[in-house]
């Protein structure tokens, strides 16, 4: 009876912490999106180091009260983290601004087959051909809903490169950390915040103004639009944390196949916040045949032999399932 009850009790905490990253991710991209298309604000980089900011500061507010332990993580890994981090932030930036929409979503779905890469080599994860097919169902599904023209060049196809294999590194290095040390997921974002926040907002505005000709000090700051950039911070205070918490809790090849139920959620909110175009027949049927994906990938992995580690010699991890997710507070933008 209590292997039964641990076992529904897991399942809630998962279907919590889901659900937690996919409200604020879906929220943060709804507000940087009136942001910056209403607004004016384009200043992605030094936007995400505002979001690092709030995040540490409140990271330091639990800490004093007590409710953040302390704990240990040596300067190498957390030097390691920022760099695969920030990395994965300019370059979707980057991406974004060099290359087609079409492009730009191909580069993204090819982050699961990276980090199933990662897994296979440095974890010695197995999948079952179960598995593989409801990845592939899902990558198909999201390409017809999100690629449209698709054209390449030099720079653009590097940049994207640099954006895939830097965020799948930083993805799997945040459940890596966890499991090594033994650390919740406010312990690790109360470790690489700072350091993220201090990089981005020095490195942020020159780089905004590199890629939008803008500077960042002389955009007109009106009340609604500081009342966004607030509220975008405040979203990414749970964005973050979400993040981790996922990863912690199903690995970094999961979280990716589940984060495209976001991409479908956004489209979908889209239509109905910002009219109908996007919203046409192959983007129906591409997210009918994403959530069939979605579903199969779900009982095919963890079905026995589903998805498994063949070798582990890492500490034991932490048992995530005791984290309080309900009372804690996608992504970089």
């Amino acid at each position: 009876m209590s292997s039964v009850s641990k076992g529904d009790r897991k399942a809630s905490l998962d279907a919590a912490s889901w659900l937690f990253n996919v409200v604020t991710s879906v929220g943060i991209i709804l507000v940087n999106k009136a942001l910056m298309a209403t607004y004016g604000f384009s200043f992605a980089t030094t936007l995400t180091g505002l979001h690092f900011a709030t995040t540490t500061l409140l990271t330091l507010i639990l800490k004093s009260l007590g409710y953040i332990q302390t704990s240990h993580l040596p300067l190498s890994d957390i030097i390691k983290f920022v760099l695969f981090a920030n990395f994965s932030i300019v370059g979707m930036n980057v991406s974004l601004m060099w290359n087609s929409v079409g492009f730009y979503q191909i580069a993204k779905l090819s982050m699961i087959p990276v980090s199933c890469f990662l897994e296979v080599v440095l974890d010695n994860v197995r999948y079952s051909r179960d598995t593989k097919l409801s990845i592939v169902l899902v990558l198909l599904g999201v390409a017809v809903c999100t690629v449209t023209d698709v054209s390449v060049n030099a720079k653009g196809f590097i940049a994207a490169v640099i954006a895939v294999w830097s965020t799948a590194l930083q993805q799997y290095y945040v459940h890596y950390l966890q499991r090594k040390y033994s650390i919740g997921s406010f312990n690790l974002l109360g470790h690489t915040a700072p350091a993220q926040a201090g990089s981005l907002l020095l490195v942020g505005p020159f780089l905004d103004y590199c890629l939008t000709g803008k500077r960042v000090d002389a955009y007109g700051y009106g009340l609604t639009s500081t009342l966004f950039i607030i509220l975008s911070c405040t979203i990414a205070v749970g964005t973050n944390l979400s993040q981790f918490i996922c990863i912690g809790r199903f690995t970094a090849v999961s979280f990716q196949v589940l984060g495209h139920m976001k991409t479908i959620l956004v489209l979908i909110l889209g239509f109905f916040f910002f009219g109908k175009e996007g919203l046409n027949l192959h983007v129906v049927l591409g997210m009918i045949v994403a959530i069939a994906g979605m579903i199969w990938y779900g009982n095919a992995s963890s079905k026995p032999g589903g998805k498994e580690r063949r070798s582990f010699s890492l500490p034991k991890t932490q048992d995530y399932s005791s984290l309080p997710v309900s009372s804690e507070p996608d992504t970089k933008v």
